[in-house]
């Protein structure tokens, strides 16, 4: 993390990583001698020593500004964020959107108590702290800057935008037990679905079993080949571009990702059914140990699909028994995969 100097005319010399000069000042002669990158703000703009514009400074007061910010996420190099009463849903919200991306992050700051929570928001952090010549403020942001350096481990993974193949995993079901009634929602989409196919849903983001769809026979009830019985509201669902979402988030329109256990593929969601219905919970384990849960109606219709691609009834499956699903180390926010330690239980 580098600590960059908002310069006013006056201001002392720093060990800084970068200057941004205020406007209408000329940069100090220390910052020629040492060499430093130093920054310009012009009409919204973030400008070199060369004048070309290398990203924005946004002013975030509202839900517009978020917005705006957003828009240069992956288009500029540094955007430098400044929040009214230093708000830190906002801030959080961008680092999960850059991680992953060529856009870094600079929090503007002017309280020695914002510094902590930028330099650490989701774990991973801001790329630079922008915080004008105060010598609390320096102290604390370069001890904050060592202390990331120090513990700073590299996280092997980084995010990846899931379109096309998807690696699956195997499953062993460690309990089911009664769930009560809950709003089970019924995601149907506007593409038939082919026998093995299901989507992506759980408890935990990562650790997600392949629900199939409703494409199979039963002596009671008529195969719906364009619909699965996808859980309660509060489970995630995969989406095409690899984000979650809650099943209760979603609308008509929504691209989820479609799974089988040899390809996968993007549908829109043309509607989805809500009803209070009885559940079961399917507790789970991956390989590693790792344990999730998807709570399920208690229908005969509704299957997770076995390792050896044959759909169980999740009124039929038992302790012991293998199935599908998709693992992720990778914590999220907001449905977007970060760098950072998130657990779930």
């Amino acid at each position: 993390m580098e600590i960059w100097l908002y310069y006013q005319e006056g201001a002392s010399s720093k060990p800084a990583d970068a200057i941004v000069i205020s406007k209408d000042c000329l940069g100090p002669e220390w910052s020629k001698e040492q060499d430093l990158k130093s920054y310009s703000i012009d009409n919204g703009g973030v400008v070199d020593e060369s004048g070309r514009v290398v990203g924005a400074f946004i002013f975030i007061e509202d839900e517009g500004g978020q917005e705006a910010a957003m828009e240069f996420v992956g288009l500029a190099e540094w955007l430098i964020i400044d929040c009214a009463d230093w708000k830190m849903i906002p801030l959080e919200n961008l680092v999960a959107s850059t991680d992953g991306t060529a856009t870094k992050i600079v929090a503007s700051l002017s309280d020695v108590q914002q510094l902590q929570g930028a330099a650490f928001a989701l774990q991973r952090g801001v790329d630079a702290l922008l915080i004008p010549d105060d010598e609390e403020m320096w102290a604390v942001a370069q001890e904050l800057a060592a202390q990331k350096l120090a513990e700073k481990s590299g996280v092997a993974e980084t995010s990846a935008i899931i379109i096309g193949e998807v690696e699956l995993c195997e499953l062993e079901v460690t309990d089911i037990e009664m769930g009560g009634v809950g709003d089970r929602v019924c995601v149907d989409l506007i593409q038939m679905l082919e026998v093995g196919e299901g989507v992506l849903v759980g408890s935990s983001a990562s650790l997600l079993a392949l629900v199939h769809g409703e494409t199979i026979s039963s002596q009671f009830v008529p195969p719906r080949p364009f619909r699965i019985n996808a859980g309660p509201v509060h489970s995630y669902i995969m989406m095409g571009d690899g984000t979650t979402k809650y099943l209760s988030e979603l609308v008509a329109g929504d691209e989820v990702l479609v799974v089988s256990s040899s390809s996968s593929r993007v549908v829109p969601v043309g509607r989805l059914k809500i009803e209070p219905r009885p559940l079961l919970i399917v507790r789970y384990k991956d390989e590693e140990g790792n344990a999730g849960q998807a709570f399920l109606q208690q229908a005969e219709t509704v299957r997770l699909v076995s390792n050896i691609e044959k759909p169980v009834s999740v009124t039929h499956i038992t302790a012991g028994a293998q199935v599908i699903g998709f693992q992720s180390k990778l914590g999220r926010h907001i449905g977007k995969t970060i760098s950072s330690d998130v657990e779930e239980k």
